[in-house]
């Protein structure tokens, strides 16, 4: 067993005036404490009976849509597992213009992106009411060296923001402004999927602002390419609500068409004559 010293140190400095309550009884405390084992489900790692005995605790914090969970240039110490809420991070330019990077939500763990430098290298502000789980890197980093799954875990999101951001820049460097739209709103619906919501119906917690810096537009680009899509009826939009009725046209788009070719289009998809207009023979 790992010696308890070792393991409950960095964890205790975040305890506050608080004293922490038995591992037994955290649930009850309105979930302000995690214990080894839950952090492990939660990460969908087994856990080893050797280290179901180690008294360890992590701490969740609660905060406020508006808030900032961390800020640019704090020190780094924690990684932040997003237990619920929504989430963007983000950086400033050289004027001082907001540019976001991402939108994590529950399963997510920021701070990564810090290990190296040991400072905040972003920021991470909250867009609704979050429920944060506090992850000691040095408890971290000493579990992983008895707790094999555990790091791979860690190694394993990391890996899953990479290719969120590989992604990212790839459609940056080679779709049109409404196939950057399209694309967001399906890998919004994908991620909603696997957590277990609706594919087709979801709120948007980020601003169409956000939306445009995280894509590199403008906001009249992204509001005007959200009006588009909902008369052609790939999606339904109604503030903040979407839902998506072609998931396959919206994949296929490229860009698009001219108003003319625009109302065409919207009386073909609306009698079903056609599911997929972003391939389809132009109209004449």
């Amino acid at each position: 067993m790992l010696q308890e010293s070792t393991l409950e140190r960095p964890v205790a400095h975040m305890m506050q005036k608080e004293s922490a309550p038995i591992c037994t009884n955290w649930t009850s405390q309105n979930k302000l404490w995690s214990n080894l084992a839950e952090v492990a489900e939660f990460l969908h790692v087994p856990m080893p009976q050797a280290l179901q005995r180690e008294n360890v605790l992590f701490q969740h914090m609660h905060f406020k849509a508006g808030q900032r969970i961390h800020t640019l240039g704090q020190n780094f110490d924690s990684l932040y597992l997003v237990n619920s809420g929504f989430i963007k991070t983000i950086l400033f330019d050289e004027f001082g213009t907001e540019q976001v990077l991402s939108f994590p939500m529950k399963g997510d763990v920021l701070g990564m992106d810090s290990i190296h430098c040991a400072h905040h290298s972003s920021e991470a502000i909250a867009l609704s009411d979050c429920d944060i789980i506090l992850l000691p890197y040095k408890t971290i980093a000493t579990l992983s060296h008895s707790y094999d799954q555990l790091g791979q875990a860690i190694f394993g999101l990391m890996s899953k923001e990479l290719a969120r951001q590989q992604t990212r820049l790839s459609i940056h460097g080679s779709a049109s402004a409404e196939a950057r739209v399209a694309k967001f709103l399906l890998s919004l619906s994908e991620r909603f999927f696997l957590l277990g919501y609706s594919k087709s119906t979801f709120n948007l917690r980020m601003t169409r602002n956000d939306i445009g810096s995280y894509l590199g537009l403008t906001l009249e680009t992204v509001s005007r390419t959200l009006s588009a899509l909902n008369e052609l009826g790939l999606i339904s939009v109604s503030q903040r609500h979407i839902c998506i009725n072609d998931a396959e046209a919206l994949r296929n788009l490229r860009k698009l068409p001219s108003n003319k070719l625009k109302a065409k289009i919207s009386e073909c998809f609306q009698s079903s004559t056609i599911s997929a207009w972003g391939m389809a023979p132009a109209l004449n």
